[in-house]
Protein backbone atom coordinates (compact mmCIF):
# COMPACT_ATOMS: atom_id res chain seq x y z
CA UNK A 1 0.00 0.00 0.00
CA UNK A 2 1.24 3.61 -1.24
CA UNK A 3 1.80 6.26 1.73
CA UNK A 4 -0.99 8.18 0.20
CA UNK A 5 -3.27 5.36 0.22
CA UNK A 6 -2.64 4.82 4.24
CA UNK A 7 -3.13 8.41 4.54
CA UNK A 8 -6.20 8.64 3.22
CA UNK A 9 -7.54 5.11 4.37
CA UNK A 10 -7.04 6.04 8.11
CA UNK A 11 -8.94 9.36 7.19
CA UNK A 12 -11.90 7.72 5.87
CA UNK A 13 -11.84 5.34 9.36
CA UNK A 14 -11.40 8.15 11.61
CA UNK A 15 -14.28 10.04 9.59
CA UNK A 16 -16.98 7.48 10.07
CA UNK A 17 -16.63 7.44 14.08
CA UNK A 18 -15.48 10.87 15.08
CA UNK A 19 -17.53 14.32 15.23
CA UNK A 20 -16.26 17.41 12.64
CA UNK A 21 -14.18 19.09 14.87
CA UNK A 22 -12.26 16.16 15.12
CA UNK A 23 -12.30 15.82 11.48
CA UNK A 24 -10.71 18.86 10.95
CA UNK A 25 -8.12 17.96 13.49
CA UNK A 26 -7.17 14.83 11.34
CA UNK A 27 -7.48 17.09 8.23
CA UNK A 28 -4.39 19.44 9.58
CA UNK A 29 -2.99 16.50 10.54
CA UNK A 30 -2.46 14.95 7.19
CA UNK A 31 -1.71 17.89 5.48
CA UNK A 32 1.36 17.92 7.99
CA UNK A 33 2.65 13.85 7.95
CA UNK A 34 0.91 10.92 7.70
CA UNK A 35 2.02 9.63 11.38
CA UNK A 36 -0.12 12.19 13.01
CA UNK A 37 -3.29 11.24 11.15
CA UNK A 38 -2.53 7.43 12.34
CA UNK A 39 -1.81 8.24 15.72
CA UNK A 40 -4.77 9.98 16.53
CA UNK A 41 -6.67 7.25 14.75
CA UNK A 42 -4.82 5.05 17.37
CA UNK A 43 -5.07 6.86 20.46
CA UNK A 44 -9.21 6.75 19.93
CA UNK A 45 -9.96 4.03 18.76
CA UNK A 46 -7.66 1.16 19.79
CA UNK A 47 -7.00 -0.70 23.12
CA UNK A 48 -3.44 -2.30 21.48
CA UNK A 49 0.18 -0.80 21.27
CA UNK A 50 1.16 1.97 19.42
CA UNK A 51 3.18 1.83 16.35
CA UNK A 52 6.53 1.94 17.01
CA UNK A 53 8.78 4.58 17.80
CA UNK A 54 5.06 6.88 18.06
CA UNK A 55 5.27 9.10 21.26
CA UNK A 56 2.75 12.14 19.58
CA UNK A 57 -0.63 10.64 20.97
CA UNK A 58 -0.90 8.00 23.46
CA UNK A 59 -3.39 5.92 25.88
CA UNK A 60 -3.07 9.26 27.97
CA UNK A 61 -3.76 11.45 24.46
CA UNK A 62 -6.25 12.99 26.13
CA UNK A 63 -3.42 15.48 28.05
CA UNK A 64 -1.69 16.12 24.47
CA UNK A 65 -5.43 17.07 23.55
CA UNK A 66 -6.18 18.82 26.41
CA UNK A 67 -2.71 21.01 26.38
CA UNK A 68 -3.16 21.02 22.66
CA UNK A 69 -6.60 23.25 22.69
CA UNK A 70 -4.11 25.77 25.00
CA UNK A 71 -1.85 25.97 22.18
CA UNK A 72 0.46 24.16 24.53
CA UNK A 73 3.65 21.94 23.10
CA UNK A 74 3.13 18.08 22.57
CA UNK A 75 6.06 16.67 21.14
CA UNK A 76 8.28 14.91 23.10
CA UNK A 77 11.56 13.14 22.42
CA UNK A 78 10.61 12.63 18.51
CA UNK A 79 13.04 14.28 16.29
CA UNK A 80 11.89 17.58 14.92
CA UNK A 81 11.72 16.64 11.00
CA UNK A 82 12.75 19.45 8.56
CA UNK A 83 9.28 20.58 7.54
CA UNK A 84 8.55 21.57 11.18
CA UNK A 85 11.75 23.35 11.31
CA UNK A 86 10.62 26.60 10.37
CA UNK A 87 8.85 28.03 13.66
CA UNK A 88 12.32 29.67 14.83
CA UNK A 89 13.91 31.67 12.26
CA UNK A 90 15.52 33.85 15.16
CA UNK A 91 18.63 33.98 16.51
CA UNK A 92 17.73 36.48 19.10
CA UNK A 93 15.99 33.61 20.58
CA UNK A 94 18.78 31.45 20.81
CA UNK A 95 20.74 34.20 22.51
CA UNK A 96 18.04 35.37 24.99
CA UNK A 97 17.08 31.69 26.25
CA UNK A 98 20.55 31.77 27.91
CA UNK A 99 20.62 35.19 29.01
CA UNK A 100 17.69 35.61 31.02
CA UNK A 101 18.04 31.97 32.62
CA UNK A 102 21.58 33.07 33.93
CA UNK A 103 20.64 36.77 34.72
CA UNK A 104 19.37 35.44 38.18
CA UNK A 105 20.27 35.30 41.85
CA UNK A 106 21.66 31.94 41.47
CA UNK A 107 24.65 33.59 39.53
CA UNK A 108 24.90 36.30 41.52
CA UNK A 109 25.47 34.17 44.78
CA UNK A 110 27.95 32.41 42.94
CA UNK A 111 30.48 34.81 42.16
CA UNK A 112 30.14 36.10 46.03
CA UNK A 113 31.98 32.73 46.85
CA UNK A 114 34.91 33.65 45.42
CA UNK A 115 36.00 36.19 48.05
CA UNK A 116 33.52 34.82 51.12
CA UNK A 117 34.91 31.10 50.80
CA UNK A 118 37.97 30.72 49.16
CA UNK A 119 39.58 34.03 50.47
CA UNK A 120 40.28 35.31 47.15
CA UNK A 121 40.51 38.92 46.40
CA UNK A 122 38.68 41.02 43.82
CA UNK A 123 40.77 41.26 41.07
CA UNK A 124 41.49 37.04 41.41
CA UNK A 125 38.17 36.40 41.66
CA UNK A 126 36.99 38.19 38.32
CA UNK A 127 39.93 36.43 36.29
CA UNK A 128 38.84 32.99 37.89
CA UNK A 129 35.01 34.41 37.12
CA UNK A 130 35.94 35.01 33.32
CA UNK A 131 38.12 31.90 32.57
CA UNK A 132 36.46 29.02 34.03
CA UNK A 133 33.07 30.38 32.81
CA UNK A 134 34.30 30.37 29.09
CA UNK A 135 35.61 26.87 29.12
CA UNK A 136 32.24 25.93 30.65
CA UNK A 137 29.86 28.15 28.37
CA UNK A 138 31.66 26.75 24.82
CA UNK A 139 29.96 23.34 25.01
CA UNK A 140 26.50 24.69 25.86
CA UNK A 141 27.09 27.05 22.25
CA UNK A 142 28.79 23.83 20.74
CA UNK A 143 26.08 21.47 21.16
CA UNK A 144 23.02 24.19 20.64
CA UNK A 145 24.35 23.86 16.72
CA UNK A 146 23.38 20.13 16.51
CA UNK A 147 19.90 21.07 17.79
CA UNK A 148 19.15 22.99 14.76
CA UNK A 149 21.07 21.02 12.42
CA UNK A 150 19.80 17.50 12.90
CA UNK A 151 16.10 18.26 14.78
CA UNK A 152 17.40 16.03 18.00
CA UNK A 153 16.83 16.75 21.57
CA UNK A 154 20.29 16.98 23.66
CA UNK A 155 19.44 13.25 25.28
CA UNK A 156 18.31 11.50 21.96
CA UNK A 157 21.15 13.11 20.37
CA UNK A 158 23.36 11.81 23.52
CA UNK A 159 22.63 7.77 22.06
CA UNK A 160 24.92 8.68 19.00
CA UNK A 161 27.28 10.50 20.80
CA UNK A 162 28.05 8.57 23.91
CA UNK A 163 26.22 5.37 23.05
CA UNK A 164 22.78 4.24 23.83
CA UNK A 165 23.04 2.64 26.90
CA UNK A 166 25.44 5.54 28.12
CA UNK A 167 23.22 8.39 27.02
CA UNK A 168 20.31 6.59 29.45
CA UNK A 169 22.52 6.66 31.94
CA UNK A 170 23.42 10.28 31.40
CA UNK A 171 19.55 10.84 31.26
CA UNK A 172 18.96 9.85 34.82
CA UNK A 173 21.62 11.66 36.15
CA UNK A 174 19.90 14.75 34.04
CA UNK A 175 16.45 14.04 35.70
CA UNK A 176 18.31 14.23 39.21
CA UNK A 177 20.21 17.13 38.10
CA UNK A 178 17.09 19.25 36.73
CA UNK A 179 14.88 18.38 40.34
CA UNK A 180 17.95 19.29 42.32
CA UNK A 181 18.74 22.61 40.73
CA UNK A 182 14.80 23.31 40.83
CA UNK A 183 15.01 22.56 44.56
CA UNK A 184 18.37 24.73 45.21
CA UNK A 185 17.04 27.27 43.68
CA UNK A 186 13.81 27.69 44.65
CA UNK A 187 14.96 27.31 48.62
CA UNK A 188 17.52 30.47 47.89
CA UNK A 189 14.34 32.46 46.62
CA UNK A 190 12.27 31.38 49.17
CA UNK A 191 14.39 32.19 51.95
CA UNK A 192 14.57 35.85 50.24
CA UNK A 193 10.93 36.11 50.28
CA UNK A 194 11.12 35.46 53.78
CA UNK A 195 13.06 37.91 55.00
CA UNK A 196 10.61 40.92 53.02
CA UNK A 197 8.43 42.66 55.47
CA UNK A 198 9.71 41.17 58.77
CA UNK A 199 7.64 43.41 61.14
CA UNK A 200 4.60 42.53 59.48
CA UNK A 201 3.27 39.46 57.40
CA UNK A 202 6.19 37.86 55.55
CA UNK A 203 6.13 34.90 53.16
CA UNK A 204 6.30 31.59 54.87
CA UNK A 205 8.59 29.74 53.13
CA UNK A 206 6.76 26.91 52.05
CA UNK A 207 4.77 29.34 50.78
CA UNK A 208 7.89 31.00 48.92
CA UNK A 209 8.53 27.35 47.28
CA UNK A 210 4.60 27.28 46.02
CA UNK A 211 4.95 30.76 44.58
CA UNK A 212 8.20 29.82 42.44
CA UNK A 213 7.58 27.07 41.14
CA UNK A 214 3.60 27.97 40.39
CA UNK A 215 5.26 30.50 38.03
CA UNK A 216 7.74 27.98 36.63
CA UNK A 217 4.64 25.47 35.76
CA UNK A 218 2.84 28.51 33.92
CA UNK A 219 5.65 28.82 31.40
CA UNK A 220 6.93 25.36 31.65
CA UNK A 221 3.22 23.87 30.85
CA UNK A 222 3.07 24.95 26.86
CA UNK A 223 6.51 24.46 26.11
CA UNK A 224 9.12 25.43 23.39
CA UNK A 225 7.53 28.74 21.95
CA UNK A 226 6.13 30.40 25.16
CA UNK A 227 9.37 29.46 26.74
CA UNK A 228 11.23 31.37 24.33
CA UNK A 229 8.53 34.27 25.02
CA UNK A 230 9.34 34.46 28.11
CA UNK A 231 12.99 34.25 28.83
CA UNK A 232 13.06 37.35 25.69
CA UNK A 233 12.01 39.37 28.48
CA UNK A 234 12.18 37.99 31.67
CA UNK A 235 16.07 39.30 32.34
CA UNK A 236 14.60 43.33 31.94
CA UNK A 237 13.29 43.23 36.00
CA UNK A 238 16.29 41.15 37.17
CA UNK A 239 18.91 43.62 35.54
CA UNK A 240 17.19 46.82 36.64
CA UNK A 241 17.70 45.64 40.48
CA UNK A 242 21.37 44.48 39.76
CA UNK A 243 21.92 48.22 38.69
CA UNK A 244 20.05 49.21 41.85
CA UNK A 245 22.64 46.95 43.77
CA UNK A 246 25.45 48.67 41.66
CA UNK A 247 24.39 52.22 42.65
CA UNK A 248 23.82 50.97 46.28
CA UNK A 249 26.99 49.20 46.93
CA UNK A 250 28.69 52.35 45.16
CA UNK A 251 27.25 54.91 47.72
CA UNK A 252 27.83 52.58 50.81
CA UNK A 253 31.80 52.96 50.43
CA UNK A 254 32.70 49.34 51.85
CA UNK A 255 33.60 48.12 48.30
CA UNK A 256 37.51 47.66 48.45
CA UNK A 257 39.41 45.01 45.68
CA UNK A 258 41.55 43.42 48.49
CA UNK A 259 45.13 42.55 48.81
CA UNK A 260 46.57 40.22 45.98
CA UNK A 261 47.60 37.02 46.86
CA UNK A 262 49.95 34.00 45.78
CA UNK A 263 51.37 30.77 46.82
CA UNK A 264 49.45 27.17 47.37
CA UNK A 265 46.81 28.48 49.42
CA UNK A 266 45.32 30.92 46.61
CA UNK A 267 45.98 28.19 44.05
CA UNK A 268 43.61 25.75 45.88
CA UNK A 269 41.14 28.62 45.91
CA UNK A 270 41.37 29.38 42.63
CA UNK A 271 40.94 25.78 41.56
CA UNK A 272 37.59 25.19 43.86
CA UNK A 273 36.17 28.49 42.79
CA UNK A 274 37.00 27.64 39.21
CA UNK A 275 35.48 24.41 39.52
CA UNK A 276 32.17 25.87 40.76
CA UNK A 277 31.98 28.52 38.43
CA UNK A 278 32.64 25.95 35.36
CA UNK A 279 30.04 23.38 36.68
CA UNK A 280 27.64 26.29 36.63
CA UNK A 281 28.26 27.77 33.24
CA UNK A 282 28.26 24.29 31.49
CA UNK A 283 25.57 23.48 33.38
CA UNK A 284 23.09 23.42 30.53
CA UNK A 285 25.24 21.34 28.43
CA UNK A 286 22.98 18.66 28.74
CA UNK A 287 20.08 20.71 27.83
CA UNK A 288 21.40 22.63 24.97
CA UNK A 289 19.89 21.17 21.83
CA UNK A 290 16.31 21.11 23.00
CA UNK A 291 16.07 24.89 22.85
CA UNK A 292 16.93 25.09 18.69
CA UNK A 293 15.31 22.07 17.51
CA UNK A 294 12.51 23.71 15.84
CA UNK A 295 15.25 25.93 13.98
CA UNK A 296 15.83 25.58 9.67
CA UNK A 297 18.59 23.69 9.24
CA UNK A 298 19.48 25.96 7.00
CA UNK A 299 20.30 28.79 9.60
CA UNK A 300 24.09 29.56 9.77
CA UNK A 301 25.88 27.49 12.35
CA UNK A 302 28.19 29.82 13.26
CA UNK A 303 25.61 32.51 14.10
CA UNK A 304 23.90 29.89 16.16
CA UNK A 305 27.37 29.10 17.87
CA UNK A 306 28.72 32.20 19.01
CA UNK A 307 24.62 33.71 19.75
CA UNK A 308 24.39 31.39 22.07
CA UNK A 309 28.44 32.28 23.37
CA UNK A 310 27.10 36.18 23.55
CA UNK A 311 23.50 35.37 25.64
CA UNK A 312 25.75 33.28 27.96
CA UNK A 313 28.82 35.69 28.18
CA UNK A 314 27.27 38.72 29.44
CA UNK A 315 25.11 37.57 32.23
CA UNK A 316 27.38 34.92 33.88
CA UNK A 317 30.52 37.92 33.76
CA UNK A 318 27.98 40.41 34.98
CA UNK A 319 26.47 38.51 37.66
CA UNK A 320 29.31 36.69 38.95
CA UNK A 321 31.87 39.70 38.47
CA UNK A 322 28.92 42.00 40.85
CA UNK A 323 28.48 39.20 43.14
CA UNK A 324 32.38 39.14 43.63
CA UNK A 325 32.17 42.78 44.66
CA UNK A 326 28.83 42.82 47.19
CA UNK A 327 31.37 39.85 49.04
CA UNK A 328 33.83 41.87 49.04
CA UNK A 329 31.92 44.98 50.66
CA UNK A 330 30.31 41.98 52.62
CA UNK A 331 34.41 41.22 54.24
CA UNK A 332 34.38 45.11 54.69
CA UNK A 333 31.29 45.18 56.83
CA UNK A 334 30.82 43.26 60.03
CA UNK A 335 26.48 44.12 59.71
CA UNK A 336 26.30 42.70 55.86
CA UNK A 337 28.71 39.33 56.59
CA UNK A 338 26.62 38.58 59.50
CA UNK A 339 23.45 38.50 57.41
CA UNK A 340 25.67 36.74 54.64
CA UNK A 341 26.39 33.86 57.20
CA UNK A 342 22.65 34.34 58.56
CA UNK A 343 21.01 33.88 55.36
CA UNK A 344 23.55 33.23 52.49
CA UNK A 345 22.92 35.70 49.51
CA UNK A 346 19.50 36.30 49.76
CA UNK A 347 20.21 38.27 53.65
CA UNK A 348 23.38 39.84 51.95
CA UNK A 349 21.01 41.07 49.47
CA UNK A 350 18.57 42.54 51.76
CA UNK A 351 21.41 43.76 53.58
CA UNK A 352 22.04 45.80 51.03
CA UNK A 353 18.96 46.84 49.10
CA UNK A 354 16.62 47.32 52.46
CA UNK A 355 17.72 48.18 56.28
CA UNK A 356 19.64 52.05 56.21
CA UNK A 357 19.03 51.93 52.52
CA UNK A 358 16.20 51.44 49.96
CA UNK A 359 13.81 50.58 52.84
CA UNK A 360 10.51 49.48 50.96
CA UNK A 361 11.56 50.08 47.16
CA UNK A 362 14.31 47.73 48.51
CA UNK A 363 11.93 45.00 49.76
CA UNK A 364 10.46 45.68 46.06
CA UNK A 365 13.73 44.71 44.50
CA UNK A 366 13.90 41.97 46.85
CA UNK A 367 10.46 40.23 45.54
CA UNK A 368 11.76 41.07 41.90
CA UNK A 369 15.18 39.24 42.58
CA UNK A 370 13.69 36.17 43.83
CA UNK A 371 11.43 35.76 41.12
CA UNK A 372 14.08 35.99 38.68
CA UNK A 373 14.67 32.20 39.83
CA UNK A 374 11.80 30.95 37.18
CA UNK A 375 14.13 31.75 34.47
CA UNK A 376 16.43 29.89 35.57
CA UNK A 377 14.16 27.26 36.80
CA UNK A 378 12.05 26.89 33.30
CA UNK A 379 14.87 25.12 31.31
CA UNK A 380 15.41 22.57 34.51
CA UNK A 381 11.37 21.78 34.26
CA UNK A 382 11.19 21.68 30.43
CA UNK A 383 14.12 19.32 29.90
CA UNK A 384 13.40 16.86 33.24
CA UNK A 385 10.35 15.75 30.91
CA UNK A 386 12.67 14.90 27.56
CA UNK A 387 15.36 13.63 29.97
CA UNK A 388 12.36 10.71 31.24
CA UNK A 389 11.38 10.46 27.85
CA UNK A 390 15.14 9.50 27.25
CA UNK A 391 15.55 7.12 29.93
CA UNK A 392 13.29 4.44 28.57
CA UNK A 393 10.77 3.55 25.55
CA UNK A 394 7.68 2.92 27.98
CA UNK A 395 8.09 6.52 29.73
CA UNK A 396 8.27 8.10 26.19
CA UNK A 397 4.35 6.99 25.76
CA UNK A 398 3.55 9.70 28.69
CA UNK A 399 3.24 13.12 27.52
CA UNK A 400 5.44 15.57 27.83
CA UNK A 401 3.10 17.74 29.53
CA UNK A 402 2.55 15.11 32.39
CA UNK A 403 6.13 14.75 32.57
CA UNK A 404 6.31 18.82 33.48
CA UNK A 405 4.13 18.56 35.91
CA UNK A 406 5.75 15.94 37.65
CA UNK A 407 9.06 17.80 37.42
CA UNK A 408 7.75 20.49 39.09
CA UNK A 409 5.47 18.63 41.94
CA UNK A 410 8.68 16.85 42.70
CA UNK A 411 11.00 20.01 43.03
CA UNK A 412 8.24 21.64 45.40
CA UNK A 413 7.81 18.79 47.44
CA UNK A 414 11.39 18.34 47.96
CA UNK A 415 12.15 21.96 48.20
CA UNK A 416 9.39 22.55 50.97
CA UNK A 417 11.18 20.50 53.62
CA UNK A 418 14.83 21.60 52.57
CA UNK A 419 14.29 24.96 53.50
CA UNK A 420 13.51 24.06 56.83
CA UNK A 421 16.10 20.87 57.25
CA UNK A 422 18.72 20.32 54.23
CA UNK A 423 19.36 23.26 52.54
CA UNK A 424 22.56 23.04 52.99
CA UNK A 425 23.19 19.64 51.93
CA UNK A 426 21.00 20.08 48.92
CA UNK A 427 23.72 22.75 47.66
CA UNK A 428 26.91 20.22 48.32
CA UNK A 429 25.26 17.61 46.61
CA UNK A 430 24.19 19.81 43.88
CA UNK A 431 27.79 21.38 43.56
CA UNK A 432 29.24 17.91 43.58
CA UNK A 433 26.82 16.35 40.35
CA UNK A 434 28.19 19.05 38.30
CA UNK A 435 31.23 16.83 37.72
CA UNK A 436 29.65 14.30 34.88
CA UNK A 437 29.23 17.36 32.33
CA UNK A 438 32.73 17.55 32.26
CA UNK A 439 33.02 13.81 31.35
CA UNK A 440 29.97 13.89 29.00
CA UNK A 441 31.12 16.54 26.86
CA UNK A 442 34.94 15.23 27.23
CA UNK A 443 33.11 12.30 25.15
CA UNK A 444 30.34 13.46 23.18
CA UNK A 445 32.73 16.45 21.48
CA UNK A 446 35.63 13.48 20.71
CA UNK A 447 33.10 11.21 19.30
CA UNK A 448 31.57 14.33 17.16
CA UNK A 449 35.21 14.77 16.31
CA UNK A 450 37.41 11.60 16.13
CA UNK A 451 34.22 9.45 14.76
CA UNK A 452 31.12 11.03 13.60
CA UNK A 453 33.57 13.53 11.56
CA UNK A 454 31.03 16.25 11.25
CA UNK A 455 27.38 16.87 11.23
CA UNK A 456 26.84 14.08 7.63
CA UNK A 457 27.98 11.06 9.89
CA UNK A 458 24.68 10.96 11.76
CA UNK A 459 21.05 8.94 10.22
CA UNK A 460 18.48 10.75 12.39
CA UNK A 461 16.35 7.67 11.70
CA UNK A 462 18.47 5.66 13.84
CA UNK A 463 17.25 7.71 16.97
CA UNK A 464 15.14 5.05 18.47
CA UNK A 465 17.08 1.46 16.86
CA UNK A 466 19.02 -0.48 18.90
CA UNK A 467 20.54 -2.67 16.45
CA UNK A 468 22.07 1.07 14.85
CA UNK A 469 23.01 2.81 17.20
CA UNK A 470 26.25 2.27 19.47
CA UNK A 471 25.97 0.21 22.34
CA UNK A 472 28.05 2.48 24.58
CA UNK A 473 30.34 0.10 25.83
CA UNK A 474 33.09 3.01 25.30
CA UNK A 475 30.56 5.30 26.73
CA UNK A 476 30.23 3.83 29.66
CA UNK A 477 33.74 2.56 30.44
CA UNK A 478 34.75 6.27 29.90
CA UNK A 479 32.41 7.64 32.55
CA UNK A 480 33.32 4.65 35.23
CA UNK A 481 37.15 5.48 34.63
CA UNK A 482 36.13 9.83 34.78
CA UNK A 483 34.07 9.18 38.02
CA UNK A 484 36.85 7.53 39.80
CA UNK A 485 39.18 11.02 38.78
CA UNK A 486 36.45 13.41 40.15
CA UNK A 487 36.68 11.08 43.19
CA UNK A 488 40.24 11.39 43.47
CA UNK A 489 40.17 15.25 42.38
CA UNK A 490 37.11 16.51 44.02
CA UNK A 491 37.22 18.61 47.32
CA UNK A 492 34.35 19.44 48.73
CA UNK A 493 32.67 19.21 52.38
CA UNK A 494 32.15 16.10 52.21
CA UNK A 495 34.73 14.41 50.46
CA UNK A 496 38.20 15.63 49.62
CA UNK A 497 39.76 13.17 47.09
CA UNK A 498 43.87 12.25 47.57
CA UNK A 499 45.06 14.18 44.73
CA UNK A 500 42.71 17.35 46.01
CA UNK A 501 44.19 17.30 49.01
CA UNK A 502 47.59 17.54 48.45
CA UNK A 503 47.30 21.05 46.52
CA UNK A 504 48.23 23.87 48.95
CA UNK A 505 46.89 24.17 52.55
CA UNK A 506 42.97 23.52 52.29
CA UNK A 507 43.38 21.52 49.00
CA UNK A 508 42.18 22.51 45.88
CA UNK A 509 39.30 21.10 43.14
CA UNK A 510 40.33 19.31 40.40
CA UNK A 511 37.75 17.16 39.81
CA UNK A 512 36.50 18.17 36.63
CA UNK A 513 39.80 18.41 35.16
CA UNK A 514 40.79 15.02 36.14
CA UNK A 515 37.27 13.43 35.23
CA UNK A 516 37.63 14.92 31.69
CA UNK A 517 40.94 14.27 31.11
CA UNK A 518 40.60 10.50 32.37
CA UNK A 519 37.12 9.99 30.32
CA UNK A 520 38.75 11.14 26.94
CA UNK A 521 41.86 8.79 27.07
CA UNK A 522 39.70 5.93 28.04
CA UNK A 523 36.94 6.85 25.42
CA UNK A 524 39.81 7.16 22.56
CA UNK A 525 41.33 4.27 23.39
CA UNK A 526 37.90 1.75 23.44
CA UNK A 527 35.71 3.30 20.80
CA UNK A 528 37.86 2.35 17.81
CA UNK A 529 37.79 -1.67 19.54
CA UNK A 530 33.72 -1.38 19.74
CA UNK A 531 33.53 -0.40 16.23
CA UNK A 532 35.66 -2.77 14.70
CA UNK A 533 33.54 -4.93 17.13
CA UNK A 534 30.01 -4.41 16.01
CA UNK A 535 30.56 -1.99 13.19
CA UNK A 536 28.75 1.42 15.13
Amino acid sequence: MSSSDATNNAYEMHYTDVGKSDVEVVHRSVDKKQESVQAYAWDEEQDGELPEGSTELTKLGFFNRFAQRLNAETKGVDPVGEDERNADESILNAASMWFSANMVIAAYALGALGPLIYGLNFGTSVLVIVFFNILGLLPVAFFSVFGSQLGMRQMILSRFLVGNITARIFALINVVACVGWGVVNTVVSAQLLNMVNQNGNNCPLWAGCVIIVGCTVMVTFFGYNVIHAYEKWSWVPNFAVFLVIIARLKMSGNFELGPWTSGTTTAGGVLSFGSAVFGFATGWTTYAADYTVYMPKTINKFKVFFSVVAGLVFPLFFCMILGAASAMAAVNNPVWKEYYERNAMGGLTYAILVPDSLHGFGEFCCVLLAMSTVANNVPNMYTIALSVQAMWEPFAKVPRVVWTMAGNAATVGIAIPACYYFDAFMENFMNSIGYYLAIYSAIAITEHFAFRKGFEGYNVADWNRWDKLPLGIAGTSALIVGAFGVALGMDQTYWVGEIARRIGKFGGDIGFELGAGWAFLVFILLRPLEIKKFGR
